[in-house]
């Protein structure tokens, strides 16, 4: 359930204290163009790596500001149907029936019924046009690259004018736009006409430091040495080759499971046998077993050891 509708921040020190107080670790230049969209009521075009944080971002925002969260999870194959609207056909057959059984023949108002606001399917793209004035849901088009082309030049038209045609009932407008914000993995290009209507940012790995505030945060009762360990091993992860490095959700996930299992510290038996929950594919967990893993230990363990003397 969303709280009351909140005033936007009004300054980046505003957003920057928004997000920390919603446990969302960002540096000022997030916090910038955040802040910037949100006064300018311009889309936020998020790009990064999976699992650095985009799709938090709204769910953030929402929940910070009282507003829906609307989320469109895009795929390949997304239509219309699927994204905007349908109509229910089931309930529109029956409506006809009835209609039919009291003896109204006028086709005319028959279509006028069946085709109403009754029968409307509200999908995600209009669900987000319906918002209040100042009370604006955020509508998050999540993994847009999942999708083709076509549906891309559809989000064009809609992000220009925050209306939709219904030709059975017209043109529904937004009274106020959303907050949109939209994020890809960048498995492909999105189209320069769709950027150009957005203000942008690249979500990169966070540094160590930011990691370690993060996941402190998101696993409280970690024992801050194994955090410590656990983020310094994660960061080395990222500098080698592998098919998937992990993201900083595969972070958090591996140190609330060593903290499940009652571990302080890490050792070379405790990451073998917990690697899965931090790598997804088997080539990276063999390399790592291989004795990739016991050699970043090492440098983390002496690393930690020379910070703390």
């Amino acid at each position: 359930m969303t709280r009351a509708p909140h005033p936007i921040p009004a300054s980046i020190d505003e957003t920057l204290s928004m997000l920390a107080d919603a446990e969302y670790v960002a540096d000022r230049s997030l916090a910038t163009v955040l802040y910037l969209a949100l006064k300018m009521k311009r889309p936020l075009f998020l790009e990064g790596e999976a699992g650095v944080g985009k799709t938090e971002i709204a769910m953030v925002l929402a929940s910070s500001l009282g507003r829906r969260l609307i989320r469109l999870q895009c795929y390949e194959g997304l239509d219309v149907s699927s994204a905007v609207y349908e109509w229910n056909y089931a309930a529109q057959m029956i409506e006809i029936r009835m209609e039919e059984a009291a003896g109204a023949v006028d086709r005319k108002i028959m279509e006028k019924n069946v085709f109403s606001e009754k029968f409307l399917i509200r999908r995600p793209v209009l669900e987000a046009l319906a918002g209040e004035p100042g009370a604006a849901p955020v509508f998050l088009i999540d993994e847009l690259d999942r999708t083709d082309e076509a549906f891309e030049a559809f989000l064009l038209e809609i992000l220009s004018d925050y209306q939709v045609t219904v030709p059975e009932l017209g043109t529904i407008k937004a009274a106020e736009p959303p907050i949109v914000i939209i994020t890809t993995n960048r498995t492909r290009e999105i189209h320069d006409a769709l950027k150009r209507r957005c203000l942008y940012h690249w979500v990169d790995y966070p540094d160590a430091q930011r990691e370690l505030e993060i996941v402190r945060r998101k696993v409280p009762d970690a024992n801050r040495k194994l955090s410590a360990e656990v983020v310094a091993f994660v960061q080395k992860l990222r500098e080698i080759e592998l098919f998937k490095v992990p993201g900083v959700a595969e972070t958090i996930d591996w140190a609330g499971a060593l903290t499940e299992l009652d571990k302080v510290a890490l050792d070379p038996e405790t990451v073998s046998d917990t690697i899965g929950v931090l790598l997804k594919y088997q080539d990276d967990i063999a390399r790592i077993e291989q004795g990739e893993g016991r050699r970043i230990l090492k440098e983390v363990k002496a690393e930690l050891s020379a910070a703390a003397e």
